[in-house]
C-alpha cells in the first residue's frame, strides 16, 4: 500500500530521445493549446456574425389583467355592430386576457453584417498565423535551448579532460616536492586549478538546470541529457512570415471601418406576428377565443446616428495605430534580418577557425606538459596552456550554439518550416 501511495504522489514526468519527440510535445502542451483556444474563438466569432443573417423565431406566452375591459384584437365596425344589437354574443373584450403565439424577425438586407463576416474571416486568418508563428517561436526556442544544452555539455567534458590532465601533473609534482625537486607552492597551484574546474563544472550544472526548466516548461518533458541536432536545410529566404499575423489584423481593421460606415446604409427587415388570445367576454361572461397575425417589413433609413460617426473616428486611429506597428516590426525586422544573414557566415567561418585553433592549443599544451615535467616551464606558464584549450573549446561550442539560435531566427522571421530544417 505504501508503495502505491508513494507511486501516486511522484508526479508523472516525459521524456524524450530526439528533437521531434520535443516538438511533438510542445504541440500538445498548454504553451500550444492557449493558441488553439483563440483559434477556435475566433471561429465562434465568425458564426456570431453569420448567425445576425438567420431568422429570429420566439414563442410566447402571456397573460394580461386590465382595469377596463380591452380588446383581444382590433375589430372591424361591421362585425362590432352585429355584436353589440346582440348582447348574447361573446364580444371580445375581457378584464383578463391570456395569449400564446409565435413571432420573427430576418434580414432581408442589412450590408454590414456581409462584411463583419469578412471581417471575422480575416480576424480568424489572423488568429492561425499568430499560431503558426507563436509554434515557430517555441520550437525555435527548443532548439536554442538544447544547442546551449550541447554546449555545456561538451564544455563539461572539456573541463573533465583538463581535470584528468591536472590530475596526473598533480601526481607528478607531488613526487617532485617529496623528493625536493620543486618548491610546493607549485602543488598549490595545481590544487587550486583543480578547484577553479570543480567550480566551473558546479556553475555549468546550474546552468543546465535553467535549459531543462525551459525546455520542460515548453514541452512537459524532462531532458537528462541533450538531444542530437542535424542540420537538414539552411533558412529560406522570402517574404517575412512574422508580420503575417498583423497583416491580417489591419485587413480586419479596414473591413471593420467599412462594416461601420455601412450601419449608416438603409436596411431592409421582413418580420411577423402571430397570437392566439383566449378569455372571457365581459359582456355576458362566455368564453371567446381569437386569433391575429400580421408579416410585414421594415424599411430603416439612418438620418442622425452620432455613435456610428463616433466609431468610425475610432476605428480609423485604430486602423492608423496599426499600421505604425507594423511598419515599425518591418523596419525591425528587415535589420534583425540582414544583421543575422551576416552573422550567420561569419559564425560559419569562426567555427572552422577555432576547430583549427583548438587542435593547435591541444598540441601546445602536450608540449608544455613535456617541458613542465622536465623543469623547462614555470606551473603558472603550464596552468596557462590548460586554460588556453579549455578556453578555447568554449569558444568553440559556444560559437556552435550560437549559430543555430542564429538560424532558428531567422527561421521565425521568414516563417519557415523548423522541423524540416533541424533533426
Amino acid at each position: 500500500m505504501k508503495k502505491i501511495i508513494l507511486s501516486l504522489a511522484v508526479p508523472f514526468v516525459m521524456y524524450a530521445q530526439n528533437l521531434s519527440q520535443l516538438f511533438d510535445a510542445l504541440k500538445v502542451h498548454s504553451q500550444t493549446k492557449s493558441d488553439e483556444i483563440a483559434v477556435q474563438k475566433s471561429e465562434v466569432q465568425q458564426d456570431l456574425v453569420y448567425a445576425n443573417l438567420y431568422p429570429k423565431v420566439n414563442l410566447f406566452g402571456s397573460f394580461d389583467n386590465y382595469s377596463s375591459p380591452t380588446n383581444m384584437k382590433p375589430i372591424a365596425p361591421n362585425v362590432l355592430k352585429p355584436m353589440l344589437s346582440d348582447q348574447s354574443i361573446a364580444q371580445p373584450y375581457s378584464y383578463n386576457i391570456y395569449k400564446t403565439g409565435a413571432n420573427f424577425t430576418m434580414p432581408i438586407f442589412v450590408k454590414f453584417i456581409y462584411t463583419a463576416a469578412d471581417k471575422a474571416k480575416a480576424l480568424q486568418k489572423s488568429a492561425k498565423a499568430k499560431k503558426h508563428i507563436n509554434l515557430l517561436k517555441n520550437e525555435a526556442l527548443i532548439v536554442g535551448a538544447n544547442a546551449n544544452y550541447l554546449y555545456l555539455d561538451s564544455l563539461l567534458k572539456a573541463l573533465h579532460v583538463k581535470e584528468e590532465s591536472l590530475q596526473e601533473t598533480q601526481k607528478t609534482t607531488q613526487i617532485k616536492v617529496d623528493n625536493g625537486r620543486a618548491p610546493e607552492s607549485a602543488l598549490y597551484k595545481i590544487n587550486d586549478a583543480l578547484n577553479q574546474v570543480a567550480i566551473a563544472k558546479n556553475n555549468i550544472q546550474l546552468e543546465k538546470k535553467k535549459l531543462i526548466s525551459t525546455i520542460q516548461t515548453l514541452t512537459g518533458i524532462v531532458l537528462d541529457k541533450p538531444v542530437s541536432m542535424h542540420e537538414l536545410a539552411s533558412f529560406s529566404k522570402g517574404q517575412m512570415g512574422a508580420l503575417q499575423p498583423l497583416q491580417d489584423k489591419l485587413r480586419a481593421d479596414r473591413l471593420g471601418i467599412k462594416a461601420e460606415k455601412e450601419k449608416l446604409y438603409p436596411t431592409l427587415v421582413a418580420h411577423g406576428n402571430y397570437a392566439f388570445s383566449k378569455a372571457t367576454a365581459y359582456n355576458n361572461d362566455k368564453d371567446v377565443n381569437e386569433e391575429y397575425g400580421n408579416v410585414g417589413v421594415v424599411l430603416n433609413i439612418p438620418l442622425l446616428a452620432m455613435d456610428s460617426y463616433a466609431s468610425i473616428k475610432l476605428s480609423q486611429i485604430e486602423l492608423r495605430a496599426g499600421e505604425i506597428e507594423l511598419a515599425k516590426l518591418s523596419d525591425e525586422l528587415t535589420a534583425q534580418a540582414k544583421m543575422l544573414e551576416d552573422s550567420l557566415e561569419l559564425l560559419k567561418n569562426s567555427q572552422k577557425l577555432y576547430v583549427h585553433s583548438v587542435e593547435d592549443k591541444k598540441k601546445l599544451l602536450e608540449i608544455a606538459k613535456v617541458n613542465y615535467n622536465s623543469g623547462r616551464l614555470s606551473t603558472e606558464e603550464y596552468l596557462r596552456y590548460e586554460d588556453d584549450v579549455v578556453s578555447q573549446e568554449a569558444n568553440l561550442y559556444k560559437i556552435e550554439a550560437t549559430r543555430w539560435q542564429t538560424l532558428m531566427q531567422l527561421a521565425v522571421i521568414y516563417a519557415n518550416n523548423i522541423e524540416e530544417m533541424v533533426q
